[in-house]
């Protein structure tokens, strides 16, 4: 996997490739240089507009922003949106697929709150990233969502930690997440085997918070995730951590059914073919009971 480097002038802000999607009408805009102040470097993200985004009256359309964008082929992301725009599944939308580099494991994270390890220390500067410099920047461009209601952020593995984090402190710009594989073991202290389910970042996060209204979650764990369990309940730890964290949710009151909905995939791994195959799933969970689009 190549990723850019070379600091680009300031002055640039974007550099545009469209491509269309061979079976159908869907655009794809590479975004080769966009350059972040909060990240210090250049993101590549692509933009997946929906067929007539550019000449449908509509002032805005459901957006979803992607984690590890650069998986997006992988997972099969353009086929799987078509598929369900012929069937009627899920109404036209936009997907921003935001390209990891190998800051991944600084960049993704807790905000403000680095695991055991100090990984994750420039999440907050990824949420600023996204938040005041991307989306923004966007919305001069493309007819991205303006509430959060009709805006959701997903990820997968560690990126599913940071979607998770990036909705739960900033509901008022996501309104749906979806967390696949999540990286939800993320600790502030190291594993000890008296106490093996202690110091969960993200766990501790939600107990010790209240709730947010209108935020919707979708999980998915495989029981081929991982083979770890650490606290020996037969349970591996990627199924464990999920459902411990819809505990702490429904705990504050949301309902599974309608705010949350898990999805335990039999014999799913930690890979894209995994993801891609539950991504009509999630997809259709968050956006087929879309606000009315203006």
């Amino acid at each position: 996997m190549h990723f850019l480097k070379k600091r680009f002038p300031k002055k640039i802000r974007f550099r545009n490739e469209i491509f269309f999607h061979p079976e159908y009408s869907l655009e794809i805009h590479n975004l080769h240089n966009f350059y972040s102040e909060s990240l210090q470097r250049t993101v590549h993200t692509d933009v997946y507009l929906p067929p007539g985004h550019f000449s449908d009256e509509r002032n805005s359309y459901p957006t979803l922003f992607l984690n590890d964008g650069q998986d997006m082929p992988a997972i099969g992301l353009a086929d799987t949106l078509e598929k369900l725009y012929a069937k009627n599944k899920i109404p036209k939308i936009i997907a921003v697929a935001i390209h990891a580099n190998e800051n991944r494991m600084q960049e993704y994270g807790t905000a403000g709150r680095p695991d055991y390890k100090k990984r994750g220390r420039k999440a907050q500067a990824y949420a600023g990233f996204l938040l005041k410099e991307l989306i923004p920047e966007l919305q001069k461009r493309y007819r991205i969502a303006k509430t959060a209601g009709q805006t959701a952020i997903a990820g997968f593995s560690l990126g599913g930690l940071s979607a998770f984090d990036l909705a739960w402190n900033h509901p008022g710009a996501f309104g749906n997440v979806g967390v696949f594989s999540g990286s939800l073991w993320w600790r502030s202290k190291a594993f000890t085997p008296d106490a093996p389910d202690a110091n969960r970042i993200v766990h501790e996060m939600v107990a010790g918070s209240s709730r947010r209204d209108g935020l919707r979650f979708w999980f998915q764990a495989g029981t081929k995730d991982e083979e770890e369990d650490r606290n020996n309940n037969g349970v591996i730890d990627a199924i464990d951590d999920t459902l411990s964290l819809i505990g702490e949710l429904k705990a504050l009151g949301y309902q599974e059914g309608r705010d949350i909905k898990y999805v335990e995939v039999k014999g799913g791994r930690h890979n894209p073919a995994t993801w891609g195959k539950v991504m009509p799933d999630f997809l259709q969970w968050v956006f087929r009971f879309q606000p009315k689009q203006l």
